[in-house]
């Protein structure tokens, strides 16, 4: 229901040049056109834009991300094979399946009903893993949907998810090392080092706190002699010797853009162990060492032991439950354990999880599932819980910042946008500066609460 107020309706010819009156009207939220273009992400390859426009002529555009290191029970990303074009990256499949299919299907449909419509879209492919329409065409028309209406309604999308109760910036994790497959293991096996800011008072100062040990850490490689070039997230990529040696750098970065490790700012760690890891072996190439799952388990409990990580993402492979299990056990009492290839935002899998007590957290990454609906579905499942979330980007992203409305509109109080560096990943925290001048004084910011939500004692 929208509602409009006229002290004068003179300039609309009806006849009244005063008074209050109060008109209301129903905002028409049914889907008058459904359209698609193929764009580039952050890589330079192509990914999917869609646009959803209402009879009311209000339309929401969203464009799909792409991961580099990508779990294989994710939904399936098209792409058209066409080796002479893009390389065989091309979405234009993805594209007609958007102004074709789905619209022939969505078209007359209420877009403010996003259940049903992303119920309609799972349907429609008939695929357990959105393989024949693709998960990228499904993604991209399902958020342009809740953008849709969000317009329609003058709201932000925040708002237009969470109403009024949305009011948690979350803590970012900044990406400012990279390593593993956003470097071409030129520099780490762990893919991921992170800094949380997470005593500061406000999402912005914990943003300001991030981007001066960013630019410490890169004074910090310099005068080490290592490369400030980036990868793929904006962090850093230097050619370290071992593994630890980044966490050091980090430190030393830490503590010489006058912050305190530990009290002030923790360490995140995102190693994506699936990618380094085959037939019951972890193989760490920096340093020469293949280790079964419980002495990777070791691993991260000897580094816990001694640095100030206080999160700790996909430690262990996709599939290793059992190994999941045991690291649960030796660190799920004391740091965030988050489940990223191992759940890829999938509430079955996330129901598995809960039941085996394989982790405590979920990285929440909508192009994993596919739809707006399922990604919103496992976050309920986590606050069911106590588990903690953690709303997340891509390696391959676009100028798109959905995901910033997202965290803060489901109230996930922690997010990954990588770097504080490259546009692609500068619009979601830019995006979260804006929410929080939107918000004013009702504005949190989730602090170590972020990580105190599912019962750990950091």
């Amino acid at each position: 229901m929208a509602i409009v107020t006229f002290r004068s309706f003179a300039a609309f010819g009806l006849g009244c040049d005063s008074g209050l009156v109060i008109i209301r009207w129903e905002v028409d939220t049914r889907i008058a056109a459904v359209d698609a273009l193929e764009v580039l992400d952050s890589r330079g390859n192509p990914t999917v834009e869609a646009q959803v426009t209402l009879r009311s002529g209000s339309r929401g555009d969203a464009l799909v991300p792409s991961g580099a290191s990508t779990g294989q029970h994710e939904a399936l990303e098209l792409r058209d094979g066409d080796p002479h074009r893009y390389l065989g990256k091309g979405v234009r499949k993805a594209v007609t399946h958007i102004r074709v299919e789905i619209a022939d299907r969505l078209v007359g449909m209420q877009a403010a009903d996003q259940a049903a419509l992303d119920k309609a879209l799972v349907e429609l492919d008939g695929t357990p893993n959105k393989a024949r329409l693709g998960a990228n065409a499904i993604l991209a028309v399902s958020l342009a949907a809740a953008k849709s209406v969000a317009a329609a309604n003058g709201r932000s999308l925040f708002r237009s998810l969470g109403g009024e109760q949305a009011v948690t910036l979350p803590v970012p994790m900044l990406n400012i090392l990279n390593g593993g497959a956003h470097t071409g293991w030129q520099t780490t096996d762990v893919q991921e080092f992170m800094v949380m800011p997470l005593g500061a008072p406000t999402f912005s100062e914990g943003l300001r706190w991030g981007v001066e040990i960013y630019h410490a850490l890169g004074v910090v490689l310099k005068r080490n002699g290592y490369t400030v070039l980036v990868g793929d997230e904006g962090g850093y990529a230097p050619a370290l010797k071992a593994n630890a040696e980044a966490v050091e750098l980090i430190l030393e970065a830490i503590e010489q853009a006058g912050y305190q490790a530990g009290q002030q700012v923790g360490l995140a760690l995102d190693p994506a162990a699936s990618e380094f890891y085959s037939a019951g072996v972890y193989r760490l190439r920096r340093e020469g060492r293949e280790l079964d799952a419980h002495r990777m388990v070791e691993y991260w409990v000897s580094w816990v032991k001694q640095y100030p990580i206080v999160s700790l993402e996909d430690g262990l492979a996709q599939d290793d439950w059992e190994g999941w299990k045991v690291l649960s056990s030796e660190l799920g009492d004391r740091i965030q354990l988050v489940g990223d290839d191992l759940l890829v935002t999938n509430p079955a899998r996330v129901r598995i999880a809960i039941t085996e007590r394989a982790c405590n957290a979920l990285l929440v990454k909508v192009n994993q599932i596919g739809t707006l609906s399922e990604a919103i579905e496992a976050v309920k499942l986590c606050r069911e819980v106590g588990w903690a979330t953690v709303a997340s980007h891509r390696s391959g992203e676009t100028e798109d910042s959905t995901i910033a409305d997202l965290a803060v509109g489901l109230s996930m109080p922690q997010i990954k946008a990588g770097a504080p560096a490259r546009s692609d990943r500068v619009a979601k925290y830019n995006r979260l500066l804006r929410i929080e001048r939107e918000l004013g004084v009702a504005a949190k910011y989730a602090g170590w609460a972020a990580l105190k939500q599912s019962g750990r004692t950091i």
